[in-house]
């Protein structure tokens, strides 16, 4: 089989390796289509992506979707040709945080296309994986693959917004227009928000936002708007930082209201990162983190499932795996880019 694997930055190559093969409680997927992330993007670019680096030739792809190909010994409920989207992570299930339906803190995780363990997790974009039947959330023969495929940061959208707590009437601000921004922008819009206003450098993210629900946009050039939210102690009840630059992060916190939330989603550059504390004290904010997600993967399937969000928007392309340095150059290039896929024939 093939899989798109990365040598060194800004080189993928085409390997032919040998399929996997499925012990008790496994199965083996057929990949059909995979999402490039942000963290992808990164390890793609830069070798490494927050704390983790790359350290040996590593398959990318946390975000796919499939059909069962075969099943080890011990599986039920999940038969040849089946469509399924597949959770990345695979937690240990009996650490103190999996005990504690923390699941994505666990200490023992194993997520795919991650470069957090030595050696490597690897990913999703190869056309045959190995996984938990646990990991596989069965779907409907209606639903298109890539769109499956994006249950991860649907995932990830709906962690961060129940982080928030209740949007019901609330004023959000979502800063950051990928499409981790764009889905929480739907997202926010779900949980009842009253108000939702978006911020990014990118006039091509901020109409996509506005497509999946932002009230009004805002250019992060325009400091003279951005400016007018952190008068009178601020404006909105809840920010969400989501383009993974403490400029970003200043920005919410500075226009959160007394007593609001900033929800953290982006993640910021390796090392110390500069936090105006003041502003957490001075106005009683509460400041959060959002990490993956726990028990919500399966939600954002059956949420994808039933057409309650529209994802068609944020998918601008498709690319074959052969054309997998393509795919990522596409990818980076915000001005024309939301979310890319490689298909797997």
């Amino acid at each position: 089989m093939f899989a798109a694997v990365l040598h060194e930055p800004k080189l993928i190559r085409i390997d032919d390796v040998e399929p996997p093969e499925p012990g008790p409680g496994q199965v083996r997927v057929r990949v059909r289509a995979g999402g490039i992330c942000g963290s992808d993007l990164s390890y793609y670019f830069k070798g490494r992506s927050g704390d983790f680096t790359v350290r040996e030739p590593f398959v990318l792809g946390h975000e796919a979707a499939g059909e069962i190909d075969c099943t080890g010994e011990g599986v039920t409920g999940l038969v040849k040709g089946r469509r399924v989207a597949v959770n990345p992570g695979l937690a240990c299930g009996v650490c103190r945080y999996c005990r504690a339906g923390m699941s994505n803190h666990c200490l023992d995780m194993r997520f795919m296309g991650s470069a957090s363990t030595f050696p490597h997790t690897q990913g999703m974009f190869r056309q045959q994986i190995v996984v938990s039947a646990s990991q596989c959330v069965p779907l409907p023969d209606s639903v298109d693959f890539a769109q499956a495929s994006m249950a991860e940061p649907v995932a990830v959208a709906l962690h961060a917004v129940k982080q928030a707590g209740s949007l019901v009437g609330a004023r959000v601000l979502v800063i950051g227009c990928g499409p981790i921004g764009c889905l929480l922008v739907a997202v926010a819009r779900r949980a009842g928000a009253h108000r939702i206003v978006a911020v990014d450098l990118s006039d091509h993210a901020l109409g996509t936002a506005r497509q999946v629900g932002a009230d009004d946009v805002v250019n992060a050039a325009d400091t003279a708007a951005i400016g007018r939210w952190a008068e009178a102690r601020g404006f909105f009840d809840v920010a969400i930082e989501a383009s993974g630059s403490p400029a970003g992060l200043d920005t919410a916190l500075r226009s959160v209201r007394a007593g609001g939330t900033v929800v953290q989603v982006g993640n910021l550059p390796a090392g110390p990162s500069p936090v105006p504390a003041n502003l957490v004290m001075s106005k009683e904010i509460r400041y959060v983190g959002s990490f993956r997600f726990a028990d919500e993967y399966a939600i954002a399937a059956e949420e994808i499932a039933a057409g309650r969000i529209d994802l068609r928007p944020l998918m601008t392309h498709a690319f074959s795996l052969a054309e997998a340095n393509r795919a990522f150059e596409i990818a980076h290039d915000r001005s024309q880019s939301m979310k890319v896929h490689l298909r797997f024939e």
